[in-house]
């Protein structure tokens, strides 16, 4: 039987790796679902991390299995091996592949990060003037705006502050504060993150998104949810002893459903509360 060409076996390998990585990246279902702007350009930059480290895979499990069965030892064998001290071609060919992968995914990680919000020009310039203030208000530290949102202010604001151990949410507009984050579907919403004891982070999977509560220092999320539902927010930052029951929820709404829920905690958040029942009940 005539074997097949070296060229021909390893074209129809590299077919087949690149085939089989790429319907694995496309695939994987390793991530919770999207619910904001921001996911899909995360989730497509990782689904080419997995479709690169997929083809990393078979081509180095591929080469350590042809070698176990081509160049493993006949029965009756008892010579040494070759005397091979190394191949010079070779070895700057893996390290001139790895070194364009990791540039290229470097290069493509800073083009999301830009997309995301996370190098926003434009606050970077305002906060070298608002560096000659006594105590700015707000940072740009975090995740911005948007190129599609850069110039606009937020729909909505909203200052977070993490404590040990807790999340408290208030709605500066409405003069609001709860234990829960709730947004509107479909807005830009900006999150303005501090902390009152130690370094936190509040952490969304679903949108892709986390951002370190500092003291003495606000950062900011910017974000646009695109999925109604309640969805969990995490402290990923060790913060002490109860640091795992650090949670609480972010339930995105429709405008109607967003607008009856800040009217009626209006209501309930009077300092007159009783009388303010009374006359609205």
């Amino acid at each position: 039987m005539k074997e097949i060409p070296l060229g021909i076996f390893t074209l129809i390998a590299g077919i087949l790796v690149t085939l089989i990585s790429l319907w694995v990246g496309q695939n994987n279902a390793l991530l919770p679902e999207q619910a904001s702007a921001q996911a899909p350009l995360v989730d497509n930059f990782f689904n080419v991390m997995v479709a690169i480290g997929t083809a990393l895979f078979l081509v180095v499990q591929g080469a350590l299995l042809f070698s176990i069965i081509q160049f493993r030892r006949r029965r009756g064998d008892h010579g040494d091996g070759l005397p091979i001290e190394g191949n010079f071609p070779l070895e700057i060919l893996w390290t001139i592949i790895p070194g364009i992968i990791v540039i290229g995914l470097g290069i493509y990680s800073v083009d999301v990060y830009t997309e995301m919000g996370g190098i926003d020009a434009s606050a970077h310039h305002m906060s070298a003037h608002a560096a000659m203030a006594p105590r700015p208000s707000s940072s740009s530290i975090g995740i911005g705006s948007a190129p599609a949102n850069e110039g606009k202010p937020p729909s909505l604001v909203v200052n977070v502050t993490g404590m040990q151990y807790a999340w408290l949410f208030n709605y500066p507009d409405s003069n609001i504060t709860t234990g829960e984050l709730h947004v509107p579907v479909g807005q830009d919403v900006l999150l303005n993150i501090s902390a009152n004891d130690v370094i936190h982070s509040l952490w969304v999977p679903q949108f892709r998104l986390k951002q370190d509560a500092i003291p003495g220092q606000t950062t900011q999320l910017r974000f646009t949810a695109t999925k109604t539902g309640e969805y969990p927010i995490v402290c990923t930052e060790l913060c002490g002893g109860y640091h795992g029951s650090m949670r609480s929820s972010v339930i995105i709404q429709t405008s109607e459903e967003f607008d009856h829920w800040l009217e009626e905690n209006r209501v309930v958040q009077q300092p007159e509360m009783v009388q303010t029942v009374a006359v609205n009940p």
